[in-house]
């Protein structure tokens, strides 16, 4: 006779079931009860609309403060009457990463359809041409500045990367060597050096009468960054790949460059997803470090926004609502990849 638990037991099962059970959930309802007046603050006594700043001074969050300062904290000191650039520029990153998460449309024709976006995107963001007002880079900011300064230091890292990964597994010594020096050195050294490396030193070491852009500088650290901790991941996948295929693309006399583009990378890229992934939601989240060279970013506008004198402590909000922004970002890529390694394992296993 088969019994069938009922839910009481199979809850008690679940959270109560041993003794390791018992403590995880103990300490996890604590977790919750201590959470409370948190969740209280935030909800229950908050200010969602207030008539003056003044009525602010209340107990709970200022949420008023995040929509009477939105526009500053999500495009910073750009220009108030061109924000809407700003805001299409929003839409087009978001609208070419939802294009970008279907492997059917994986090809030259999206890589096009990118180079086209980004030459847009900065377009639009500088004018000076059909009609638009000239923006400097020095009043861009908020969270086109954060979205740009990721996506394009992953996109032009990831050739880099895998030039200095196939260069690191190379036989050639000189190549190897150069690789590995490259490789170690940046990733020996902290983004917040590097950064400052780029802002302060590589505008002295330039040739006079040369210069290069402060957000220029900025995307060149990061993607100086991010080239070397994405060829370590790429090398990883390299190495799980049994040289037997190499070695059978040889004697079939395919060449080298087609060998690596069409057998190689393509699964060593497979094999290490999850650590891509890890990595691009760092280099989301070290898009903040460039508040300290003067880079306009979301933080940077969030806390621009929270030192208005006329609003009584509202940093506490601002902050949130950006880490939130950050938040669903990096989420967002985190349920991609499971998404897209699920569907690899499931062809790898038909």
């Amino acid at each position: 006779m088969i019994h069938t638990q009922t839910l009481p037991s199979r809850l008690r099962r679940i959270f109560f079931g041993d003794w390791l059970s018992t403590v995880l959930s103990l300490l996890s309802a604590g977790l919750l009860v201590a959470l409370l007046p948190a969740l209280q603050w935030a909800t229950l006594d908050a200010h969602w609309r207030v008539m003056t700043p003044q009525d602010c001074s209340g107990a709970g969050a200022c949420w008023a403060f995040v929509s009477a300062k939105l526009r500053l904290i999500l495009f910073g000191l750009y220009p108030p009457e061109e924000q809407w650039r700003a805001a299409l520029v929003i839409v087009i990153i978001l609208a070419m990463l939802l294009l970008s998460v279907w492997p059917r449309l994986w090809g030259a024709r999206l890589g096009l359809l990118w180079g086209g976006a980004i030459l847009s995107m900065l377009f639009l963001m500088g004018g000076g041409a059909a009609g638009l007002n000239p923006v400097p880079t020095s009043q861009w900011g908020g969270l086109p500045v954060t979205l740009l300064l990721a996506t394009l230091s992953l996109g032009i890292a990831f050739p880099f990367a895998v030039m200095l990964a196939l260069g690191r597994r190379g036989e050639l010594p000189v190549i190897r060597v150069v690789s590995v020096f490259l490789i170690e050195l940046v990733r020996g050294l902290p983004l917040v050096g590097l950064l400052f490396v780029t802002a302060i030193l590589l505008p002295l070491l330039l040739p006079a009468g040369w210069t290069v852009d402060k957000l220029g500088r900025t995307l060149a650290a990061l993607t100086i960054f991010a080239s070397a901790y994405l060829a370590e991941v790429i090398r990883g996948g390299l190495q799980g790949l049994h040289g037997g295929q190499i070695e059978a693309a040889r004697a079939l006399g395919i060449p080298y460059w087609k060998t690596v583009w069409h057998i190689v990378l393509p699964q060593a890229i497979q094999k290490v997803i999850p650590p891509l992934t890890n990595t691009a939601i760092v280099m989301v989240k070290n898009t903040s470090l460039v508040l300290i060279v003067g880079v306009f970013d979301m933080l940077s506008a969030a806390r621009s926004a929270a030192t208005d004198p006329a609003w009584p402590a509202p940093s506490k909000e601002a902050y949130l609502f950006v880490a939130a922004i950050y938040f669903l970002i990096c989420y967002g890529i985190s349920l991609y990849s499971r998404r897209l390694e699920a569907g690899v394992n499931a062809r790898s296993r038909g």
